[in-house]
């Protein structure tokens, strides 16, 4: 049976792919720093079910990572699929933007994928079967104004997640990137509610979409589950985008 680690499972994308993978029937372990809301998540899956179980973590800290792992892969006897989720955004220019502000977001979207993975490896290799899916965003392949900091890791994501698939493939372990694109998700509506008016933010970044509407996180999370399936055992070192349409073209209006 798939055991799928999910990180930042608590709530938007991270939520859906944590209940798609259960629904698919595997044994889902669920990490985030909400532990509130993580186990309110995971008793839903279980009531319903599926074998779930939640592992509070601050999923940058190497010491709470080390210890996780343990003692996941010990409850549910191995490790065949990853999926790194957790991440932040920060709304501040260059001069506004703190070190620590900087190191943050650094910590929880790229070197939390680095403990991760170096943690869960000894266990993917024993998988006959074993994925990587590393969550990105469509601003890990263009910019957008005001988050340099966010911007910047997620091209971080998207080059380590092709660096880990070179140097994972003799192990028979794939590495793939989903990129999503606007979603519709607690971090967006926190990232719009920063703005004067988040419902025009909205919309506007709305218009900006062929398909014209945001994407679901459960849309996000079919991506993630078909990447980290057999039937894309052929695909490694490479990034789906699931953006409506956003990145195809470099002019776009509804009108």
């Amino acid at each position: 049976m798939t055991v799928a680690v999910v990180t930042g499972a608590a709530s938007g994308i991270g939520r859906s792919v944590a209940s798609q993978f259960a629904q698919a029937g595997a044994s889902v372990a669920m990490l985030d720093r909400n532990h509130e809301q993580g186990r309110a998540v995971c008793l839903d899956l279980q009531a319903r079910g599926h074998s779930c179980e939640f592992y509070p973590a601050d999923v940058s800290n190497e010491a709470q990572v080390a210890s996780v792992i343990k003692s996941l892969a010990a409850r549910f006897g191995g490790i065949s699929c990853l999926v790194n989720n957790a991440g932040i955004v920060l709304v501040k220019d260059v001069e506004a933007c703190s070190v620590a502000d900087w190191d943050r977001v650094f910590d929880v979207n790229v070197k939390s994928i680095f403990l991760m993975v170096k943690y869960c490896l000894p266990f993917l290799r024993r998988s006959n079967s074993a994925s990587i899916v590393n969550v990105s965003s469509v601003s890990g392949l263009v910019a957008q104004k005001g988050t340099p900091a966010y911007v910047a890791s997620k091209g971080a994501v998207l080059m380590l997640s092709k660096a880990l698939a070179l140097d994972l493939a003799g192990d028979g372990i794939r590495v793939n990137c989903v990129c999503p694109g606007i979603t519709d998700t607690p971090m967006l509506r926190a990232h719009a509610n920063s703005t004067e008016d988040p419902e025009r933010t909205l919309r506007e970044r709305t218009s900006r979409v062929p398909m014209a509407r945001m994407l679901s996180p459960d849309e996000i999370a079919d991506a993630v589950l078909y990447l980290a399936s057999e039937r894309a055992s052929g695909i490694t070192g490479t990034e789906l985008l699931v953006d409506g349409g956003y990145l195809a073209t470099a002019e776009w209006s509804a009108g």
